[in-house]
């Protein structure tokens, strides 16, 4: 049996009161034209005599946040999706049995208000409510207006009270679209295609992460979602499709903290007849295009840092970096037993996979990662842990692959593709010896997809971006699950 608060119970009894009155107290469709910010906007500096003169009409709906109930005229707060406008409402104009209904009304409660625009003696724009429609009654109060939802957890659990009490969240969420969509226009405008592939697959392949397994019970087979749309992509390549890419969900059964939850949103890309160099030009020119059409500048401050998203972002290969850093330079040590002395004299811990490009990769992620700032495409990623990028055909112990990175984190991830077969198997025997040693984050044997590059397949870039990165960037979000709808969470005890 539900327990309920006095409140709710107050409110429970309101809606038998609403009922009996013949009305449906949780409403029925209601004609908007009109919302809050557009008319405050609209009208913004207009005196009383001009607004009254003009007598414009508008409807809104929303969610009342704010009642100050007078004798025979009160004021409240509406909220629609744009934020709060004030409305005015008196017993002369709608009727004391409108007016009766109104006065029994509680802060979250959703009503429509059709009316005209006028301005109060402060120079606040207000709609002079005509015509008050009950919409819905809210059986929960809002919690407390300054502090909204204090507990953060809570926040992320309830997100549908966190976007009514929390205008930053509301803003995060509207933002994130924007920016989804400034990809697409972006990318639509180059010629690119966007595509749907399986979420569902036999084979773990496109990344180094863990996977969820499920089962499918027809076929009596286990599945993984998908770490990656890469593979499946690249075979749209051998068909002839020369620019595609997918935004959508991936799944990886990792950790959880403030840049990893386990299902994410990327954004793959592949381009035939394109290398690494088009792979920087096109993602430096998707985050500086969704920076200056969501923000209206290149300049953000992010994590107490100014930075700047225009196009020219530094580029520096990863051995250079170590070097700036360790002083170690990776290009002069060809002896893997060399690179382990080193590891151990650095204090980092060697595993039984490493072999010698693991070991520049920790390098890096030791001594240089958290030292970006600015952004910067890190390029020349070792073959060890690139199992689908080309090799430097100046160093094949190295790849055409880079990362891009702002403050220590990564944003991005590109290839010249690796396109030939022979290597590509070999690669992936390779991933399998590593997964033998313990690498739980190895690929596993894709020949299907062998086969499809033994039919040929374009010199090519690839691109993945991280869309939650992103966005927590754009909007100074400090946490993935800001921009999250509905992150991840541990259930309730």
């Amino acid at each position: 049996m539900r327990e309920f608060t006095e409140q709710e119970k107050v409110r429970r009894e309101k809606l038998a009161k609403i009922k009996d009155l013949g009305i449906d107290p949780f409403g029925s469709k209601y004609n908007v034209t009109d919302f809050s910010l557009d008319i405050k906007n609209k009208y913004a500096g207009k005196t009383h005599e001009e607004l009254e003169k003009l007598n414009i009409e508008v409807s809104v709906a929303g969610r009342i946040m704010f009642i100050r109930k007078m004798g025979k005229a009160s004021f409240f707060s509406l909220k629609d999706k744009l934020g709060n406008i004030q409305v005015y409402i008196s017993i002369n104009d709608v009727g004391e049995e409108i007016y009766s209904l109104f006065k029994s009304a509680d802060i979250g409660d959703i009503v429509g208000v059709k009316g005209t625009i006028m301005v109060t003696g402060t120079g606040e724009i207000t709609i002079k409510c005509k015509e008050y429609t009950h919409l819905v009654k809210s059986l929960k109060p809002l919690p407390e207006k300054y502090h909204g939802l204090s507990d953060i957890e809570e926040r992320y659990r309830r997100r549908y009270v966190d976007l009514i009490m929390n205008d930053e969240a509301r803003k995060i969420a509207f933002a994130r679209p924007k920016i989804i969509r400034s990809i697409q226009k972006y990318l639509d405008n180059l010629g690119y295609v966007e595509v749907e592939t399986p979420i569902l697959g036999t084979i773990l392949g496109g990344a180094a992460a863990r996977p969820f397994i499920t089962h499918h019970n027809a076929q009596n087979i286990d599945m993984y979602l998908r770490i990656a749309t890469e593979l499946n992509l690249k075979r749209l390549l051998v068909g002839g499709m020369d620019a595609v890419y997918e935004i959508g969900r991936i799944f990886r059964n990792e950790g959880m903290d403030r840049k990893h939850n386990p299902e994410f949103t990327t954004i793959e890309l592949y381009k035939a007849f394109s290398d690494l160099e088009g792979m920087m030009d096109i993602t430096e020119g998707i985050v500086s295009t969704c920076c200056m059409e969501l923000n209206g500048t290149y300049e953000i401050d992010y994590l107490d840092h100014h930075l700047s998203l225009a196009p020219g972002f530094r580029r520096a290969h990863m051995v250079d970096l170590i070097k700036e850093q360790t002083g170690i330079d990776f290009f002069q040590i060809t002896d893997t037993n060399e690179a382990k002395k080193l590891a151990k004299e650095h204090n980092i811990e060697i595993e039984e996979h490493f072999s010698f490009g693991h070991i520049v990769n920790a390098f890096f992620e030791k001594y240089v990662e958290d030292t970006i700032i600015e952004p910067t495409f890190v390029f020349g990623h070792p073959v060890e842990i690139s199992p689908l990028a080309k090799k430097d055909p100046k160093d094949p112990r190295f790849t055409e692959r880079f990362e891009l990175f702002i403050l220590g984190m990564e944003y991005a991830n590109a290839f010249t593709e690796l396109n030939d077969p022979i290597d590509q198997y070999e690669r992936f025997e390779n991933q399998l010896k590593e997964k033998d040693l313990g690498n739980e984050e190895a690929n596993d044997m894709d020949l299907d997809f062998v086969e499809a590059l033994e039919y040929g397949m374009p010199p090519a870039g690839g691109l993945g971006m991280g869309i939650d990165r992103l966005v927590m960037l754009l909007t100074g979000s400090e946490t993935i699950r800001e921009v999250i709808l509905f992150p991840t969470m541990k259930p309730r005890d």
